[in-house]
Formats: structure tokens, C-alpha cells, sequence
């Protein structure tokens, strides 16, 4: 039987999840409470989203005499969901065609995969795709993402090793609007080289785009590896001050038990969350939903 997309959440998030759950089979008391606070700290929510989560279910519990630790739960979903909800976006598209989509990310961070899934994503809805292998620096770069074409059914734009990557993006978008393609996903070098390097280029980038389409927004995603928790938020940083991020995409979260790194993401960065992928699957890469991530959490 094929799995809902709730079940694909819940079976990726069990690392993260297992850190949280037998805490609750007990009574409310001050051990309970040290407990809770191991197991959020361990599933990577952060010091400060930790406090606040304690303060506020010592408060409900005092408050409303809770002495059953498993009636505790709903409040924490609440708490976990009300940060969450702050970050919750979907994908801009724009009113033309193409519309364009950069994804910025370093080596290793799942960028050319995810491309790749949301491409065949685009594909099964019946919208004309193309990729555009901008990431040059790296020939493995070029045939990773002309493998993810071929399976998704995409089109693919790509120079030799080493091209300018903003002649690629121009030939890929000015390409897709003459055939009247829908979507174009544009690949870019994963290494964080200096951040005025990193800014020319993805400047060049984007007024390239502009120069083709002068009135549609260009939606600028950011790729972050799950595996390592908060520690992508320095990354994040310097994406950020290289460019306007105007989405995230948190990938690998089936192979971490940092899940609740969403968390202190979405508190430091203020970047909607987008997309979260969940396993290997091309369905793996899901929308993100707070609500939805939280159940899928908390509940056993």
C-alpha cells in the first residue's frame, strides 16, 4: 500500500522523534521536566527555544494542576507549532513564464537532488521543466544534475566545465521563454568561496535572469543539511548577506536526530521554510507544514 505523505513524515523524523517520546509515559514532576529538557536540547531545538518550552509547560502545569505528563503533550505541540508557524511559506512562482528558481547550498547540502525531485515534482503536475547546470566549477556537478533531467523528464542547459554560469542561466531562461516552458531551476556552485566572490556571482546571476525577465520575481532557495543541525545557520548567514534568501529548503532530516534544529533556523534566520525532505524518495521532498511536522513529532 503506498504510504500517505503524514506516514513518509513520521517514518523521516524518527530519529529526531525517538529522542522525545518515552519522556512522556511518566508523572509531572521536576524530573520529568530535567528529562524534557535533555531530549529537546538533544533533538537540537536550542538553549533559548528549550527555556522558553520548559517555562511555559512548568507555568501549564502549575496553572491547570497537570499531573499526567501525556496531557502535557498537546501544549507542547502548541508551543513547538506557534514557532514553526512563523516560518511557514510556499513557493512564489511569479505571473510569467518562466517562472525561475535559483538554489544556493554548499557541496554535500542535497541542492542538486532536491532540484532534481522538485523537478519531477513539476513534471507529474504536467508543467514544462528546465535545469539549468549553473553549478560549472564541477564537471560531477553537470552529470548529477543531467541524470535528475533524464528521470524527471526535464529539459537540461549546460556549457562545458568551467563556463561562465551566467551564460548558462541566460541561455537556460531565455531558451525556456521562447518555448514557453513553465519553470526554470537553476543549479549553482556549491563552495563557499570568499563572500564578495559569492556575491558577484550570484549577482551576475540573477541580473542575467533580469535581463530576460525584467518583471518576474526570482524565488532565491537556500539548501541546508539536516545531519548538521543548528550548525547550518552560520552557512545560512553568509548566503543571506550574499544575496536576498527568500526560501529555505531543510534536507536529509530521515538521516538526523536533529530535527528540532527547525527551530533555532527559523528563529535566527527569519527565512520562510519551504520544503523539507524527509527520505530518498522524489515524494520525500515535502512542503513544509508546521502543524503537520509537530504531529508528526510528538505523537507515537
Amino acid at each position: 500500500m503506498l504510504k500517505s505523505m503524514f506516514d513518509k513524515l513520521k517514518s523521516g523524523l524518527k530519529k529526531t522523534k525517538s529522542n522525545l517520546i518515552p519522556t512522556f509515559s511518566r508523572t509531572v514532576d521536576d524530573e520529568f521536566f530535567d528529562e524534557l529538557e535533555i531530549a529537546l536540547l538533544k533533538a537540537d531545538v536550542g538553549v533559548k527555544a528549550t527555556e522558553e518550552i520548559i517555562d511555559f509547560l512548568k507555568d501549564e502545569a502549575k496553572r491547570k494542576r497537570i499531573k499526567d505528563a501525556e496531557k502535557l503533550k498537546e501544549y507542547l505541540k502548541e508551543k513547538l507549532a506557534r514557532y514553526l508557524q512563523r516560518c511557514a511559506g510556499k513557493l512564489e512562482l511569479g505571473d510569467e513564464k518562466p517562472a525561475v528558481i535559483l538554489f544556493l547550498g554548499i557541496n554535500g547540502s542535497g541542492k542538486t537532488t532536491t532540484i532534481g525531485k522538485l523537478a519531477a515534482q513539476f513534471t507529474k503536475e504536467g508543467k514544462s521543466v528546465v535545469l539549468a547546470a549553473a553549478d560549472t566549477f564541477r564537471a560531477a556537478a553537470i552529470d548529477q544534475l543531467e541524470v535528475w533531467a533524464e528521470r524527471a523528464g526535464a529539459r537540461i542547459v549546460k556549457h562545458s566545465p568551467g563556463a561562465d554560469p551566467a551564460a548558462v542561466v541566460y541561455d537556460a531562461v531565455k531558451s525556456a521563454k521562447s518555448r514557453g516552458d513553465d519553470i526554470v531551476l537553476v543549479d549553482t556552485a556549491g563552495r563557499l568561496h570568499t563572500k564578495e566572490h559569492l556575491m558577484k556571482e550570484l549577482q551576475k546571476i540573477k541580473k542575467t535572469i533580469q535581463k530576460v525577465m525584467p518583471n518576474q520575481p526570482v524565488e532565491t532557495i537556500l539548501v541546508l543539511d539536516g545531519t548538521i543541525g543548528q550548525n547550518s545557520i552560520n552557512q545560512a548567514k553568509t548566503f543571506k548577506e550574499a544575496t536576498d534568501v527568500t526560501g529555505i529548503v531543510v534536507t536529509k532530516l530521515d538521516g538526523t536526530a536533529k530535527g528540532g534544529a527547525l527551530i533555532p533556523i527559523c528563529q535566527e534566520l527569519k527565512i520562510p521554510i519551504k520544503f523539507i525532505g524527509v527520505g530518498e524518495g522524489i515524494e520525500d521532498l515535502q512542503p513544509f507544514d508546521p502543524e503537520a511536522f509537530v504531529e508528526a513529532l510528538i505523537e507515537e
